[in-house]
């Protein structure tokens, strides 16, 4: 598929990726149409590795935005990877300018758990 033109651009967590998926996957079904090699492989990623609700992965980003060093990007990928480590987050920081300091990862961790 080409791409002529992004007409917007928004970030989306696994689970919210799935629940779209979900819905397009009925719509077709509804219509009668197959679904595509691509549209099957996606629903089967997002199906396996979404451990959260929608919800619940959108009230995570929301705590995360709120720390001090941390980017929207990261906080999205930070609620799909739910990371269980200190070493798991700091891998996830790898190429960001700057490291956390063991607070920083605590308090990380910390927002983690409350939401798993």
């Amino acid at each position: 598929m080409i791409v002529k033109q992004i007409i917007s651009e928004e970030l989306l967590t696994l689970p919210d990726v799935k629940e779209t998926l979900n819905r397009i996957r009925e719509e077709r079904e509804n219509e009668g149409k197959e679904l595509g090699y691509e549209l099957r492989k996606a629903i089967s990623h997002a199906e396996l590795f979404s451990k959260l609700t929608p919800e619940k992965s959108r009230e995570l980003v929301n705590e995360l935005i709120k720390l001090e060093k941390m980017k929207p990007e990261i906080a999205f990928r930070i609620a799909d990877i739910l990371p269980q480590s200190n070493d798991e987050v700091r891998s996830i920081y790898a190429k960001e300018r700057y490291t956390l300091t063991e607070q920083e990862l605590k308090q990380i961790l910390e927002i983690v758990y409350r939401f798993i």
